[in-house]
C-alpha cells in the first residue's frame, strides 16, 4: 500500500470537452480488467485530500456461525475471448448480473452476456448500462456516420456524436446524447433533437434531475457558454463547471466563470464572486433546503454553506458532505501543517493526513466516522475516539442501522477487516471497496484473496475459491435479502453469476 496524494482544483476556468476520441486502440494481449483484484490501495492522503470513514462499535449479540451454500446457483453468463478485445471497454451492469465488452469479430462488436451482436466500422469508447441493469447503449460508426445503439437498435445516424455524453436518466426509461450533424451541435433526448449550437458540454455538464422528468446541460455559443434547463437557457458566462439537481429536482446548481472571477449559480441567481470555485460541483443538502461549496480568496480557502462563508484556512480536501438529516455538514481542513475534520464549524482533532473519502456520517445523522495517519501508522476514528492503530486502514463503512462499522487494515504485511472491532482472518489480499453488511445488519461480506484466488467471505465463512471475483467497472457484491447474496466471478475464461444462500 502506498501513500499517495490528489490535488484540489480551487482556481482557474472549466474547460469544454477536449473532444472526443472515439478510436478504441487494439491491444494484441489482452489483460482483462476484471481479472484484476487489487489489495488495499493507498488511501491516506495527506494536505490536499479528503477521507474514508473507519470507526468500531459493540459487539452485536451472538448467532451461530453461517454456513454458505456454495452451490445455490452457479450461472454461466459469458465466455471471455482474451485473445482480442478492449481491456476498457469490460462493463458490468448496476445489478452485478449482467457484463459487456468490446471485441474483434468481422469488425468491431460488443458482446452482451456472451452473445455477439452486430459488427461496425468503429465503437465510441464506453459501454453505458442503464441503473436498473436493463438497456445497453454505445456509439457505433458505420461509413461516414455515427449513431446510438440502445439495445441493438440503430437511433439516427448523424456526422458525429460526443460518447462521453451518453446518459440514462435515474428511472432508466429516458436516454439523451449530444450529436453533431451539418457543424452545429445538438442535444437529443427520447430521440428528438433540441436547438443547435456550435458545441455542448460533455461529462458531468448533462444531467437529468432524479425525478428522470427534467434535463439540464451545456451549451456553446461563440466564445460564451451558458446552462440550458428543460430547453430555457440561462446567461451566458465565460466557462462553467458541471451541473448538479437538488434531490428533490426543484434546483439546478453549477459553478461559472466571468473575467477573472468564481461564482456559484443557483435557479439563475449568482451568488458571491470569488478568486476560485473547487470544480467539484456544488453540493445539496439531503432536503434540498441548503447548498454548499468550496471557495477561494487569495490565499485562503473555506467553505460557502447558504451563502454564509466559514471560517478560512490554508487548504481543504475534496470531501464536502451533508449528514442525511440534513443538519450538519462536515469536511477536512489543513492549517499549520495538519489536518482536521471541521463539523458544523467545530474543529476536531489535527492528524498528519486525514483519509481519502472521509469523513462519513451514520445513515441515522448521530455518528461520523473517518481514517487518520499520524507519523507511520493510520487509524480510524468514531465519534473523535480513535480505534486501533495499523500500518494502513481503508473503506469505513456503517451498517444500515448505524450500529455497527467495518474496514480494512493491514499489518505487517497482512490484510483484514475489522467488524465492530474485532479483527478477522488475515488474508494475502482484501478487496476493502467490496465490504457491505446485509439489509438486516446482521451479515458482512467482503471479497478476500488467497494466492492467485479469489472468494467470497461472509461472518468469517469462505466461499469457493474462483480465478476472480468481479469488482472492477461496476462489479459488487449484492445482499438480495438479509439471507442472500450474489455477485460475478471470473473461472476459466467464463463469468458466472454466483448466487448464495447462507443458513
Amino acid at each position: 500500500m502506498s501513500v499517495s496524494r490528489s490535488k484540489i482544483l480551487v482556481a482557474g476556468g472549466y474547460n469544454i470537452m477536449s473532444r472526443r476520441t472515439k478510436n478504441l486502440p487494439i491491444i494484441g494481449l489482452l489483460v482483462l480488467v476484471v481479472v484484476m483484484i487489487s489489495s488495499i490501495s493507498g488511501c491516506i492522503k495527506s494536505e490536499t485530500t479528503a477521507p474514508t470513514t473507519s470507526p468500531t462499535i459493540g459487539q452485536p449479540a451472538s448467532s451461530p456461525t453461517p454456513k454458505i451454500e456454495e452451490h445455490e446457483g452457479e450461472k454461466f453468463i459469458a465466455k471471455i475471448d482474451f485473445s482480442s478485445g478492449f481491456p476498457k471497454s469490460f462493463k458490468v451492469s448496476p445489478d452485478s448480473r449482467r457484463v459487456a465488452y468490446a471485441a474483434i469479430d468481422g469488425g468491431k462488436i460488443v458482446v452482451v452476456d456472451g452473445k455477439k451482436e452486430k459488427p461496425y466500422d468503429n465503437l465510441g469508447k464506453d459501454l453505458i448500462f442503464s441503473p436498473d441493469g436493463k438497456h445497453l447503449a454505445y456509439g457505433a460508426k458505420q461509413g461516414d456516420n455515427w449513431f446510438v445503439v440502445v439495445d441493438e437498435k440503430e437511433e439516427k445516424r448523424y456526422d458525429d456524436f460526443a460518447e462521453d455524453t451518453i446518459i440514462f436518466s435515474p428511472d432508466s426509461n429516458r436516454i439523451a446524447y449530444a450529436a453533431k450533424e451539418g457543424g452545429k451541435w445538438f442535444l437529443v433526448v427520447d430521440g428528438k433533437e433540441g436547438k443547435k449550437y456550435d458545441d455542448i458540454g460533455t461529462g458531468f455538464r448533462i444531467s437529468f434531475s432524479p425525478d428522470s422528468k427534467g434535463i439540464a446541460y451545456v451549451a456553446v455559443e461563440g466564445a460564451k457558454m451558458f446552462v440550458v434547463v428543460d430547453g430555457i437557457e440561462q446567461k451566458p458566462y465565460d466557462s462553467i463547471g458541471n451541473i448538479t439537481f437538488s434531490p428533490d429536482s426543484k434546483k439546478v446548481a453549477y459553478a461559472a466563470k466571468e473575467g477573472e472571477k468564481h461564482f456559484v449559480v443557483v435557479d439563475g441567481k449568482e451568488e458571491k464572486r470569488y478568486d476560485g470555485i473547487m470544480a467539484k460541483a456544488p453540493i445539496f443538502s439531503p432536503d434540498s433546503n441548503r447548498i454548499a461549496y468550496y471557495a477561494k480568496e487569495g490565499a485562503k480557502l473555506f467553505v460557502v454553506v447558504n451563502g454564509i462563508e466559514q471560517k478560512p484556512f490554508d487548504g481543504t480536501g475534496n470531501t464536502l458532505i451533508f449528514s442525511p438529516d440534513s443538519q450538519r455538514v462536515a469536511y477536512n481542513a489543513f492549517e499549520g501543517g495538519k489536518w482536521f475534520v471541521v463539523v458544523n464549524g467545530k474543529e476536531e482533532k489535527r492528524y498528519d493526513g486525514i483519509m481519502a473519502g472521509t469523513p462519513i456520517f451514520s445513515p441515522d445523522s448521530n455518528r461520523l466516522a473517518y481514517g487518520v495517519r499520524e507519523g507511520a501508522k493510520t487509524f480510524a476514528v468514531l465519534d473523535e475516539k480513535e480505534e486501533k492503530r495499523y500500518d494502513e486502514v481503508d473503506s469505513v463503512i456503517f451498517s444500515p442501522d448505524s450500529k455497527r462499522l467495518a474496514y480494512g487494515a493491514v499489518d505487517r504485511g497482512k490484510q483484514f477487516v475489522v467488524v465492530d472491532g474485532i479483527e478477522e482472518k488475515q488474508y494475502d489480499g482484501v478487496l476493502t471497496g467490496t465490504l457491505t453488511f446485509s439489509p438486516d445488519n446482521k451479515r458482512f461480506a467482503y471479497v478476500a484473496k488467497v494466492g492467485m484466488e479469489s472468494q467470497v467471505v461472509v461472518d468469517e465463512k469462505e466461499g469457493k475459491k474462483y480465478d476472480s471475483i468481479v469488482t472492477v467497472n461496476g462489479g459488487k457484491i449484492i445482499f438480495d435479502s438479509p439471507d442472500s447474496l450474489h455477485y460475478l466471478a471470473l473461472k476459466d475464461s467464463s463469468i458466472y453469476l454466483v448466487q448464495e444462500r447462507i443458513d
